[in-house]
């Protein structure tokens, strides 16, 4: 079985879309006004909660923004950082961070590693998280009832915790499944890993479902991006083909099977929850702009890590803030010069909070209205 081709619609000339925008009744409508975020996903939008729990982060991570490690995959902020502020909201506090959290305005739940399915190979033996999707969910449901448990006995604690109307207010942000897709790269066909995409989708939703019966309303659902120019994957499948820009063709088509077939079950989630606002937003032609044009965006060397060692992705000797022996000399892995290629994530958030790549066009602010 070939693996299934799919177009992406790259758009990264916001402006052809503006006029669409403008048309959708969305845009007619109040600002919504959310009291609070719970965010669901993988490294991409992990803000402490892997570091908090099994690994310590190292410098040069953080080294931008927050002068330090904070529990981010990143030199600097994440998309998720970017949206809270964006609706006047403090960053969010890791569900799994102990010291200092304040949960006034919602929790993070997702982890770096972390995969929608139970994974094979889990941290500290693999490289996956042990908090896959339905743990996160169990979290959360645990988190919604302790809170207001603390909150009714006072003290101390109990302005740290969301109040209670919140959870049906609150925007509820989901960014994960890529992990999903290169945990099973390095032992199964394309052909298999489409295979198991239908699966991973359904799985999903089911929490989705859940998370929609303990009180949530408006939800917030990434897609996956181009996995195929990322420098792991660029570094371990040499021998993929290459598309016109040096991406790994087949492992995007991949992505964008993943993409088409998670389309489908939220079209589907629309009729199965009523009373759900679901926006749907499209980061793979946004992150794949990044690729095919990043003079244009201000972008250099987009398919090279900018934290790593090794080879022309500069990926697979040494692991971001780690010392290395490279011919009995020793080297620090940090991170790159050049502040250019460092703020891929705002200039993301930038392109997806205006509404211009969801489906239908709704912007960030929109995000609680069913049209």
């Amino acid at each position: 079985m070939e693996s299934p081709k799919f177009t992406t619609s790259l758009r990264c000339l916001c402006m052809l879309l503006l006029c669409a925008a403008t048309l959708n009744p969305a845009f007619a409508l109040k600002n919504c006004t959310f009291p609070a975020i719970f965010n669901f996903g993988d490294s991409n939008s992990d803000t402490g909660g892997l570091s908090a729990s099994l690994i310590t982060l190292k410098p040069p991570n953080g080294e931008t923004y927050f002068h330090k490690p904070a529990g981010r995959f990143s030199d600097g902020r994440l998309i998720i950082d970017f949206m809270a502020k964006s609706l006047g909201l403090p960053y969010l506090s890791a569900y799994l961070d102990s010291l200092g959290t304040n949960f006034t305005h919602g929790a993070n739940f997702a982890t770096a590693g972390s995969t929608i399915r139970l994974p094979i190979n889990i941290t500290p033996r693999g490289g996956f998280s042990p908090f896959y999707l339905d743990i996160q969910y169990s979290q959360f449901g645990q988190f919604k009832n302790r809170s207001q448990i603390i909150r009714q006995k006072g003290g101390v604690f109990a302005n740290l915790m969301p109040k209670g109307d919140y959870f049906s207010k609150a925007l509820y942000t989901f960014d994960i499944g890529q992990n999903d897709l290169g945990e099973v790269f390095s032992n199964k066909t394309i052909e298999e890993v489409n295979a198991s995409v239908p699966d991973i989708v359904n799985k999903f939703s089911t929490n989705v479902k859940n998370i929609y019966n303990l009180g949530a309303r408006s939800f917030w659902i990434h897609n996956t991006g181009p996995i195929g120019c990322l420098p792991y994957i660029l570094a371990n499948f040499q021998s993929a083909q290459r598309d016109s820009y040096g991406c790994a063709k087949p492992y995007n088509d991949v992505a964008q099977y993943f993409n088409h077939k998670l389309k489908e079950a939220i079209v589907q989630l629309r009729k199965d929850l009523p009373l759900a606002a679901i926006t749907h937003v499209d980061v793979y032609s946004v992150k794949y702009c990044l690729f095919s044009k990043p003079k244009e965006y201000g972008f250099e060397l987009p398919l090279v890590a900018c934290c790593g060692y090794g080879g022309i992705y500069n990926y697979g000797s040494g692991g971001c803030g780690e010392t290395i022996t490279i011919n009995g000399s020793q080297i620090f892995v940090g991170s790159c010069e050049r502040p250019s290629i460092r703020v891929a994530n705002k200039f993301i958030f930038n392109q997806i909070s205006t509404g211009l790549f969801s489906d239908l066009p709704t912007s960030l602010k929109m995000a609680c209205h069913n049209i």
